[in-house]
Order: C-alpha cells, then sequence, then structure tokens
C-alpha cells in the first residue's frame, strides 16, 4: 500500500540492538545486526522458522545477497513479505487484539518447543495479513534458558491482557487509552479501573492485580510474579497456558448500535441499494485500483464490493460494535482482501512515539489509489461542522481517486441529524459540495441513486 515512506530506516525499530528495519527504493528489508547472529541462526537451524512461517504465525522472508553496502555491525539483510496496511493495537476492535494475543502465546508456546522464547511481545510486532494476526518482528527471539523468568511476561500483560480485561469488564472504548500508553498500559492503572469482582478469578487476580502489586513491591528487582526465586519450564508452560485461559474468558458483544443497524434502518429500498453497490462496482472498473479505503465502512457492506475483486480493502468506522461484526464476518466467510480497523474521521490515528517517529500517522501510511466516502459527508459537514474545502482537502491528500456520496439536507438521515439543533448550514448544498470539491478533483462522472436524492460521485485527483 502507498506508504510515503521510501528510503531510511524506519524509526519505530532504532530500540532494537538486534537489528532494524529500513526501506530502500520502497522495498521493507530488516538488518540482522551480529549481535543477535546466535539467536538468528538457532531460529532458522532449530526449524522454529520453518515451523511458525507454515502456520502463518510468523512473516516469512529472504535472505539478500551482500552487495556491499552491508554495514559495519550487518550479519545479514532480509526481506520480509510485504503487509498490505500497518495497523496499530488502537485501531483493531476487541476481537483482533483478542486474536493477536492468542497468536502471540501460540508463538511463544511453540518457540519454547524448539528451544527459544520470545524476548518481546509488544503488540506492535503483531500485523494482520488475509485477516490474521502475525507477527512480523522476525527478531522477538531468544535462546531459552531454563530457570530463568519469561521477560515479556509483563509486556504480555501490559499489551495485551490489560487492555483486554478493560474491554471485557468496564468499556469497550478503553482500548483507546493504547494510543496514550504505547508500550502498554500499566498494570496498577488497570487494577484501579478494573472491577471488584475481577479481584474473585484466579487468572486476572494473578496476572492484572497481584502482579500490579509485585511490581510495585520489586520494581527494583528482576521479577516474574512474586519477585523471587527461578521458573521451571513447567512453571513457564502453566503461566503461558493460564494467559491462554485468562484471555479466552474475556468476552465482549457488540450491542445494538445507531449504526451497527444502519443498513436495516436506512430509507434505501432493497432495489436501490443494490443499484448503488452496481454503480460502485462500475467506478471500480474505471479506476482499477490496487488498493482502497473504505472511511465510514459500518460493518463493510460496500468494502466487500472492491474486495471481492481481489483489491485489498481497509474497512474504517469509528464504532467499535460496527468493526467487531465486520470482522467476524471477514472470518466466518474467510475474506482474506478486507481489513477492518477503528479510525475517528475527525481525530486520525496521529504520529506517536519518541519524537512523534515510531508510529505513523493515518495520512503517513497512504494515499490510498481509491478512497471510498458513501453516506458519510453529511456527518463529517453537519455532526462534525467541517466545511466542504476542509474536507476536500484532507481527502485530496489521502487518495488518488476518490467516490463519494453527497447526501441533501431533504435525506431523512441528515434531518436526524439536524434535529434538536439549529439548522447553521446554509452552504451545505448539492452546488456548493461540487464547487468546493472540483477545487481538488475531477469529476469523472455522478450518478443519482434511484429512489432517493442522493448522488455518487467519482473522482480524480487534481495535480498540484
Amino acid at each position: 500500500m502507498g506508504n510515503r515512506i521510501k528510503s531510511g530506516t524506519v524509526f519505530g525499530s532504532f530500540r532494537d540492538p538486534s537489528g532494524f528495519v529500513f526501506y530502500r527504493d520502497g522495498r521493507l528489508y530488516r538488518q540482522v545486526n551480529k549481535y543477535y547472529r546466535d539467536n538468528y541462526d538457532l531460529l532458522l537451524n532449530s526449524g522454529l522458522y520453518e515451523k511458525l512461517a507454515g502456520e502463518r504465525l510468523l512473516i516469512a522472508h529472504t535472505e539478500i545477497d551482500d552487495d556491499g553496502s552491508l554495514s559495519e555491525d550487518a550479519y545479514k539483510i532480509i526481506a520480509p513479505e510485504t503487509i498490505a496496511f500497518v495497523s496499530y493495537p488502537y485501531e483493531w476492535c476487541f476481537g483482533q487484539l483478542k486474536d493477536a494475543a492468542l497468536a502471540t502465546l501460540r508463538i511463544q508456546k511453540l518457540a519454547l518447543d524448539f528451544g527459544m522464547s520470545l524476548k518481546d511481545c509488544s503488540a506492535y510486532n503483531i500485523q494482520f495479513k488475509n485477516c490474521r494476526p502475525i507477527l512480523i518482528d522476525t527478531l522477538s527471539f531468544e535462546r531459552y534458558r531454563e530457570g530463568l523468568p519469561w521477560v515479556a511476561y509483563g509486556q504480555f500483560c501490559r499489551h495485551f491482557l490489560g487492555p483486554l480485561a478493560l474491554m471485557s469488564h468496564n468499556d469497550i472504548r478503553l482500548s483507546q487509552m493504547l494510543r496514550i500508553h504505547i508500550d502498554g498500559l500499566p498494570l496498577d492503572l488497570v487494577s484501579r479501573l478494573l472491577p471488584r469482582r475481577t479481584w474473585l478469578g484466579f487468572s486476572l487476580l494473578a496476572h492484572i492485580h497481584l502482579h500490579a502489586k509485585s511490581q510495585k513491591r520489586f520494581a527494583d528487582r528482576n521479577t516474574q510474579i512474586d519477585g523471587r526465586g527461578r521458573v521451571s519450564r513447567r512453571a513457564l508452560l502453566g503461566i503461558i497456558d493460564s494467559l491462554k485461559k485468562a484471555i479466552g474468558g474475556l468476552k465482549w458483544e457488540p450491542a445494538k448500535t445507531e449504526w451497527a443497524d444502519y443498513y436495516s434502518e436506512t430509507n434505501y429500498r432493497p432495489d436501490s441499494l443494490g443499484h448503488k453497490k452496481g454503480i460502485v462496482a462500475e467506478y471500480m472498473e474505471t479506476v482499477n485500483p490496487r488498493n482502497v479505503w473504505d472511511l465510514g465502512a459500518n460493518t463493510g457492506l460496500f468494502s466487500r464490493v472492491p474486495a471481492k475483486k481481489g483489491i485489498e480493502t481497509i474497512s474504517f468506522d469509528y464504532d467499535p460494535a460496527c468493526v467487531e461484526i465486520n470482522y467476524r464476518e471477514c472470518l466466518k466467510n474467510r475474506e482474506e482482501n478486507i481489513l477492518p480497523l477503528l479510525l475517528d474521521l475527525s481525530n486520525p490515528s496521529p504520529n506517536a512515539g519518541w519524537a512523534n517517529r515510531e508510529r505513523m500517522s493515518l495520512a503517513n501510511r497512504g494515499p490510498a489509489d481509491l478512497l471510498m466516502a458513501l453516506a458519510l459527508i453529511h456527518h463529517l459537514a453537519i455532526s462534525n461542522n467541517l466545511p466542504f474545502f476542509r474536507i476536500a482537502e484532507f481527502f485530496k491528500e489521502n487518495c488518488r481517486a476518490l467516490i463519494i456520496e453527497f447526501v441533501p439536507k431533504s435525506d431523512s438521515q441528515v434531518q436526524r441529524l439536524l434535529a434538536g439543533r439549529d439548522d447553521i448550514f446554509a452552504r451545505y448544498t448539492g452546488e456548493d459540495f461540487e464547487a468546493e470539491f472540483r477545487k481538488k478533483f475531477t469529476i469523472v462522472r455522478s450518478d443519482r441513486i434511484p429512489d432517493s436524492e442522493r448522488i455518487l460521485y467519482l473522482m480524480t485527483a487534481r495535480e498540484d
């Protein structure tokens, strides 16, 4: 997908002495440093890499011959398989974070079978490929040493168990705390926020509440749970199984929301909805995009138009229930070309981390070949008071072509947004919409949706 980084080191990988990720001519590579040589050789020679790659739990890679450009610290240069779109944990729904957690535990258990162990369990090391979680950090493994604690245990609890517990027992929106705490949620904070009833179950008592107390008590020591003694392999396997049980026991069901039931309550007639899908499909044929961002995708009904054509589609929505339903539908139907993600367009994911360069903003992960904004313009312009020229400007920065639906003020959905408030939107007209968007786009085609006053537009971005 259209990552704006074409060359140079990926800043988020600078912390690891084992190696780093970099771009060259738009292609992603990873340098394996001499520091990591023994562990890298063990990963490949033990059979662990082959096992994990075969189960699609670890990103596959090829080794690149030395062209004389290797640095003094380099041992190998590898080229991993590409990931269509880099996403972050705070953009995942509950089911995605849970599946990522279970995949991480599966990887750790398999690693022990081959004499290795995960040395870190950052959720950022997991991405979604073909809608399945996969580890992308080849350098996350180290030789297992009998008796030593699992060094990544605390990180796993901060990145996975703590957030999932809060989402399950408190409020699904607490996943957004991961935007602030990029090394996972502090366990003392998680412990204070969780309801008292969670002290009654062993899993959360041990791995969150007592773990938090242990961290505070033994803050200056290398600890596992209680800060004392050695941890046998059998005990470590017990910890992994306990974490798996804890994660498996956490549930969240998407309740009925205004937008999760949008298509069952909208004023579209079934034939109008089908006609709209047909127009979108025709526009796709005209543009022939390699990738699509569907903004305000709801449960992904129209995301499936490009996805069924084999086009990589990112299906964004701000409602966690919609994203959860969309993700479950992808799993149920084994749909590999859709990635449902959480996104609040009024506050999109920013650059974050050290020097604001470790995690990329939404814009820096684009632009998309094609952006879809169906039944969205009225939410941006009326609910968020955004003028048309600002919306057009944002879309222009993030796509090369645009499919957008204009919903007039007479539409019942717009009237719902205006109910109980003053209509201060005199410029919300079809004429003003076209005038402002023509400044950034060329209108290629427009079609009225039958039995409605809504109009679909196909536009291409103007050259600056």
